[in-house]
């Protein structure tokens, strides 16, 4: 192997919805972080893993930083603060059609002492004047003097390249840390998981998401049928949530499955029978030995 080939982890960070899952599934060219318009989709740490032919870049999505009160907060805020301790670099994700706000500016001044490499990736660049980019650029450059600016669009995929090679610049010398065909460290069955709560969160009222939690009871496959069998229970921290989730004669919670299950056999090229059930656990967010159960 050349010593000039490069590999490490690259932490992708920021304040919640501004599109960090989505880029990282435009980086990796692959699914393997759940996307929604609700803040604070993802839980924990999520590896999207980039092979090319003189490097390899394992970006890390992370939760998006905030004031964390609850318990399950606190995790996350603190699984998106070690993935920044682990980093050989760091992207600080910026929403620019809002601009730099407040929390923004306070993330950029918590990085400004960091000596990792910092790359400030301004996201959403399709829905934004290019003029109107360079007073947010400018701010950037004031916040964080010397590091690199890149607008990118992940869903129009511009200037994505630009932003790969940006990184790879950024990480040291050294092999390969996982197999070229490997694209994500998740387990089918944690991605299960993950797809059957982005659903949640897209089928459901506001309030509710974030009060619910997907656990896997059963992921069993059947080779000689080509079927993937999937039963899960959906938590939710209210008892006055199941029939939101279940919806009038059981049909949202069909519609989230049915979806769910679309998704799933894409992703797992097989057919998956998924049994969804709706169980009330009052105080599940809150629970530390819960909250290690399932994963978060």
């Amino acid at each position: 192997m050349s010593g000039r080939h490069r590999a490490g982890h690259a932490a992708i960070v920021g304040r919640p919805n501004v599109g960090k899952s989505t880029l990282l599934n435009a980086l990796v060219g692959a699914k393997v972080a759940i996307v929604t318009p609700k803040p604070q989709t993802t839980r924990t740490r999520i590896l999207g893993i980039r092979t090319l032919v003189d490097a390899q870049v394992v970006f890390v999505d992370t939760p998006g930083l905030h004031e964390a009160r609850s318990p399950l907060n606190r995790r996350m805020v603190d699984v998106a603060r070690q993935a920044l301790a682990d980093a050989d670099a760091i992207l600080l994700v910026i929403d620019a059609t809002a601009g730099v706000t407040p929390v923004d500016r306070e993330i950029a001044a918590n990085l400004a002492a960091v000596p990792t490499t910092t790359i400030v990736v301004l996201t959403k660049r399709d829905r934004i004047r290019p003029a109107a980019l360079l007073p947010i650029m400018d701010t950037v450059g004031r916040l964080l003097p010397g590091r690199d600016v890149v607008p990118v669009s992940a869903v129009a995929g511009e200037n994505l390249d630009a932003l790969l090679d940006t990184v790879v610049q950024a990480l040291p010398a050294g092999e390969a840390l996982y197999p070229e065909e490997h694209y994500t460290t998740g387990t089918e069955r944690f991605l299960a998981q993950e797809i059957v709560r982005e659903q949640l969160f897209l089928q459901t009222e506001d309030e509710v998401p974030y009060g619910t939690a997907v656990e896997i009871e059963e992921f069993s496959e059947r080779p000689e049928k080509r079927v993937v069998v999937i039963r899960a229970t959906v938590l939710v921290d209210r008892e006055s949530h199941r029939p939101i989730i279940i919806g009038a004669g059981g049909r949202r919670l069909r519609e989230i499955g049915q979806r769910a299950r679309l998704a799933l056999e894409e992703l797992l090229d097989a057919k998956v029978f998924l049994d969804l059930h709706v169980k009330a656990e009052p105080g599940w967010s809150e629970n530390p030995r819960r909250l290690r159960e399932l994963g978060l």
